[in-house]
């Protein structure tokens, strides 16, 4: 049976991230996909010019009008931009209860742009964490989520993943590209077990979108792999994929996209 998979997150209208980049994501890894907004964005690969946020209620309504209808296998959440929304989600996905959910806490753009309000932090921790099965921050946001310095090197995450499963007790996979040196390793912390993901750093400026497509690909794997670590594996892998073929797309003069469909489309296809 072919997974419906539910977005729930803002808008990109240069497709490389947000909703755009999810439902990329879900199709190339064959599954459906849904999504119901929560704000337009102004941005291009250069960054975000400007953000309409969608009213919670509206944002409520677009989440029960699809779980009404529609069997829903996972949910990814993206962009929630402030306190409100957080709370329509929380209280649509409690009364829905889907059977994955994967948590991408988005709050700063590459651009810097900030894309979550300073107050609404709080309700991020109290509502969302606790329905989450995964959460997807980088290191930054982690740190942030836990009001701790952001770590430096490996110890240091471990030490946070091992303060995250303390504090919230859900699963977390803590993405290290913002280390530096040539590796660029992910932490997976389910309860007590511990697992390391290491990928060689990819000689590229195309990472627009990277971290939506990396939640996106686990909330599309999830309903099609016997544990989180299976998923997040096989996720890991797609995208370094589509980073490595991000240079046979020709998009935008800042920080490009990957290559969504770099498993299905063939190099230098022209009709």
């Amino acid at each position: 049976m072919i997974p419906n998979v539910l977005s729930i997150a803002g808008s990109d209208p240069s497709g490389g991230a947000g909703i755009q980049a999810d439902l990329k994501t879900f199709s190339a890894l064959g599954c459906y996909g849904g999504a119901v907004l929560t704000a337009l964005t102004a941005q291009n690969t250069r960054g975000v010019l400007g953000v309409e946020t969608v009213s919670a209620g509206f944002v409520a309504q677009q989440i029960d009008a699809v779980f009404d209808d529609l069997r829903i296998d996972a949910v990814k959440i993206g962009m929630l931009a402030n306190a409100a929304i957080i709370a329509a989600v929380a209280d649509c996905l409690r009364r829905w209860q889907p059977r994955w959910i994967v948590l991408d806490p988005v709050m700063v753009a590459k651009s810097g742009h900030h894309l979550l309000d300073a107050d609404a932090v709080d309700a991020l921790r109290r509502d969302l964490l606790p329905l989450a099965s995964i959460a997807t921050p980088n290191l930054p946001e982690a740190a942030v989520l836990l009001d701790m310095d952001e770590p430096v090197d490996w110890a240091g995450m471990e030490r946070l993943a091992d303060t995250w499963q303390a504090r919230f007790g859900t699963a977390l996979l803590l993405k290290g590209g913002h280390l530096t040196g040539a590796a660029s390793p992910d932490l997976l912390a389910i309860d007590a077990s511990r697992h390391r993901f290491d990928a060689i750093r990819i000689g590229t400026g195309n990472t627009h979108g990277t971290g939506c497509t990396l939640s996106s690909a686990i909330a599309a794997l999830l309903p099609r792999h016997a544990d989180i670590a299976a998923a997040v594996g096989a996720a890991k892998a797609y995208l370094t994929g589509a980073i490595a073929a991000s240079g046979e797309l020709d998009v935008g003069h800042g920080h490009g996209p990957v290559h969504h469909f770099h498993q299905l489309w063939k190099t230098g296809h022209t009709s």
